[in-house]
């Protein structure tokens, strides 16, 4: 790979300037979450990694824990960076000849740099957790796939300086005309990104 490339690479996925607000760290939890950490507690005690009073104390500060900040530090020992339940990722997603993903509870910062040569970066925001109402991908894509599959109330829309070559927008169209917005910036060359709704859930049987 040229030093050129990289270049243009690097300048492509470097964050746009966007307006201030709350660190990831600071959002505030949800019951969703202190119940994510507290099962990861559990599971701690269950196999011997927390003793009795640890696991007591530590579910007693989740519930007591007012942001995601204060709720990671319960369980920052026990697990490995891509298995917390709640993760505050900063760092690009990049598929250089191979497939990335990434999912589950995470903070979306308010700039994604995805990039992709050759690869398939899978995102999937159904659980995540939007820093702003506005997120910016920006995208740096060679013949490569980047599929996003959109919680439903979000809309997707192309930046007006965006080179994107082929786009499918398959998600469900938001019925608030308020509703966030994911923005896609940069450039898709030989390549392609795909954004989708959830599946819907599946009908019982009725008996």
């Amino acid at each position: 790979m040229s030093s050129d490339f990289r270049e243009w690479i690097a300048a492509l996925v470097t964050p746009r300037e966007t307006s201030s607000g709350p660190r990831p760290e600071e959002l505030r939890a949800s019951d969703a979450d202190r119940e994510r950490v507290i099962a990861v507690l559990t599971e701690a005690a269950a196999d011997g990694r927390l003793s009795r009073l640890e696991h007591e104390e530590r579910v007693d500060a989740a519930y007591r824990s007012l942001t995601l900040g204060q709720l990671m530090v319960l369980t920052r020992d026990l697990l490995p960076p891509d298995q917390q339940p709640i993760a505050l990722h900063s760092r690009p997603v990049a598929a250089v000849f191979r497939n990335e993903s990434r999912g589950g509870r995470w903070v979306v910062p308010s700039t994604v740099p995805v990039s992709s040569i050759g690869g398939k970066v899978e995102l999937d925001l159904r659980e995540a957790l939007l820093q702003s109402r506005r997120i910016v991908v920006q995208l740096a894509v060679m013949a490569g796939t980047v599929n996003m599959t959109v919680p439903e109330g979000v809309r997707v829309v192309i930046a007006a300086d965006a080179r994107i070559g082929q786009f499918k927008d398959q998600t469900r169209p938001p019925a608030d005309p308020d509703c966030p917005v994911i923005e896609l910036a940069g450039y898709v060359w030989g390549g392609r990104v795909i954004a989708k709704s959830p599946k819907p859930p599946k009908k019982g049987r009725r008996r």
